[in-house]
């Protein structure tokens, strides 16, 4: 059997290739020449098929769906970028999707398609009794939401087999790698953690178990992932030894997460391997020697996540600027 991971060397994709070939898959890889992707695709150069390129170049597509018989389709434009520019994470993450089913629907082979969707097409809901589930009513309400949902109602009309997979949260654990979006999800969110390499069991599993064509999944972590927006932030940044940072640097508005209803999705691909405080741990061996240094470079890393966050630098002026009223 042969598996294309698109995205292959990003947060969840390398993850995906690993179990790939633990279950002896032949693995080709399409992803974009940069930086960090050669970094991470060389210890997988004897191992796998790779194909460079563009997901919007329809030869490079076409070239790297040749012979699949299923896709693991990862490569997308998340927030921030795909808001901070939509048109063009559009042209990647519809026009690239469209370009993977039209070379899917050509192949002999007509491989099955796991696309990578997210809780985010729910919108808020934290004003709802959790959990989400995968038949309710969609509320969508930013580009990257729109653009999922775009490409999850092109699979249901191209005629291939596929499975959708709706992730919960799923950022990076090594260290170096923290994610901005980070700041948009407000202190009192319920939110379900999914660790990086449990979502490429998952995938892994999508692609080759036999009898999931045409369902829609809820993926994330379970209970034992199960946490608040403050208790995913401060835990995590102590197990960095960062320490939390002002609850003022996130946002006051509900963000695109919730506890979900896993069971199904567990049930059927068997992926999840990892709590909470067990990915935690993995986060801190990720830090290796590097956490003799993280006690003196701590301030200098504390005053780079702040400069991250869109609210921190407002509210402290804000607050700077405020009138100050003497007591009586």
């Amino acid at each position: 059997m042969r598996v294309l991971v698109t995205g292959a060397f990003g947060n969840v994709g390398t993850y995906a290739v690993d179990e790939l070939l633990s279950r002896g898959v032949t693995v080709r890889c399409l992803d974009i020449p940069s930086p960090m992707s050669k970094r991470k695709a060389r210890p997988y150069a004897s191992k796998v098929e790779i194909t460079w390129g563009d997901i919007r170049n329809t030869e490079v597509v076409a070239r790297a769906v040749q012979g699949a018989d299923a896709i693991i389709h990862l490569a997308f434009i998340i927030p921030p970028k795909s808001e901070q520019r939509p048109a063009w994470a559009e042209t990647i993450n519809v026009g690239g999707t469209w370009n993977l089913l039209q070379a899917a629907l050509a192949s002999r082979r007509r491989p099955r398609i796991v696309f990578s969707s997210s809780i985010a097409l729910h919108g808020r809901t934290q004003h709802l009794a959790p959990p989400r589930k995968a038949d309710e009513q969609l509320h969508p309400y930013e580009d990257y939401s729109y653009h999922k949902l775009t490409c999850e109602h092109m699979l249901h009309a191209s005629g291939l087999p596929w499975v959708i997979l709706r992730f919960g949260a799923v950022p990076p654990i090594e260290f170096g790698e923290l994610d901005p979006l980070m700041f948009e999800v407000r202190m009192d969110d319920r939110m379900e953690y999914l660790a990086p390499m449990d979502a490429g069991a998952a995938v892994a599993a999508a692609a080759m178990l036999p009898g999931l064509e045409g369902k829609t999944l809820m993926v994330a972590g379970g209970p034992s992932c199960q946490v608040t927006g403050r208790q995913f932030m401060q835990r995590s940044f102590d197990a960095l030894g960062i320490g939390m940072l002002p609850e003022s640097a996130f946002s006051q508005t509900p963000f695109h997460c919730d506890f979900m209803d896993t069971k199904e999705s567990e049930r059927l691909l068997h992926y999840q391997h990892h709590s909470f405080d067990e990915t935690l741990a993995l986060q801190r061996k990720t830090l290796g020697w590097k956490k003799l240094f993280v006690p003196i470079v701590r301030p200098f890393i504390r005053r780079k996540l702040l400069a991250m966050s869109p609210y921190y630098a407002k509210r402290v002026r804000a607050k700077a600027l405020k009138p100050q009223t003497n007591p009586d």
